[in-house]
């Protein structure tokens, strides 16, 4: 779609992502002077322009870092309010939360209050593309089934190879069996501390959130993944109570742990 805002003639993108990010992208390149239509949809038509120019832009909220701490919030029992966010883009992660017994409350039109329940149950979950429930909060959200009463089934219906996070859940504790794109979580009562690897960003997300919940201190590796979706996750979640610090400085490139 970038390419296209600047080559000659009509370019038209079939089957196109229809996340939220995908028309903010669009909608930065209309104000550089883009001519995009039916970006949200399947189908994007570009007409080329010559050039484009500068503009002062805002760009939307991160949905699935705003997942990510309500769902923080949910696995530790916590009451926390998130903000800036847009509700809307995080429809079904919300509509998941509340069927384990989670209350979501929008306290502005930017900002969301979570409020735990006292038992948390088990659910389905199929990822699916926008407005589906998000793949990328799939391994955070199994985090959470990890802990919820009952049995719940986790379903990647949009990449392959993405349930590498599961082997390290379940050396906390947790009951999870996977076979093809399919993974069944028997909840257990509690986590328990254990040295885990973060194999990619949202594994590394799942694992922090397990940590968070689990007893005792967890001893993460695999920080350049987690870096590379979460800017200072940690100060945010030290500025939430949370007990957490980077325990080293090592050389660019190779892994550095943390406690959690």
């Amino acid at each position: 779609m970038m390419a296209a805002t600047l080559a000659e003639g009509e370019t038209i993108i079939e089957n196109a992502a229809q996340e939220p990010e995908v028309e903010d992208l669009a909608n930065l390149c209309i104000a550089m002077g883009a001519n995009i239509f039916g970006a949200g949809t399947k189908t994007i038509v570009i007409s080329g322009v010559p050039k484009l120019h500068s503009v002062d832009y805002t760009i939307i909220p991160d949905r699935i870092e705003a997942g990510t701490f309500l769902i923080a919030g949910a696995i530790t029992n916590s009451e926390i309010t998130i903000s800036p966010v847009v509700p809307k883009h995080l429809s079904a992660v919300i509509s998941k939360l509340q069927s384990v017994g989670v209350e979501i409350i929008q306290e502005k039109f930017d900002s969301l209050r979570i409020l735990p329940g006292e038992i948390l149950k088990s659910t389905d979950i199929d990822t699916q593309p926008y407005p589906g429930f998000p793949t990328d909060m799939q391994a955070p959200f199994m985090a959470l089934l990890s802990v919820c009463s009952g049995s719940s089934s986790v379903t990647e219906t949009v990449f392959e190879n993405r349930m590498r996070h599961v082997s390290e859940l379940n050396r906390m504790g947790a009951n999870i069996r996977v076979k093809g794109n399919h993974a069944i979580v028997q909840g257990v009562p509690k986590l328990s501390a254990a040295p885990v690897i973060g194999t990619d960003l949202r594994a590394s997300a799942a694992l922090i959130l397990a940590a968070l919940a689990a007893e005792g201190e967890t001893t993460f590796q695999g920080l350049q993944h987690l870096n590379r979706g979460y800017e200072e996750i940690e100060i945010k979640l030290q500025k939430l109570g949370a007990k957490l610090q980077r325990v080293d400085q090592v050389k660019e490139n190779e892994i550095s742990p943390a406690s959690v």
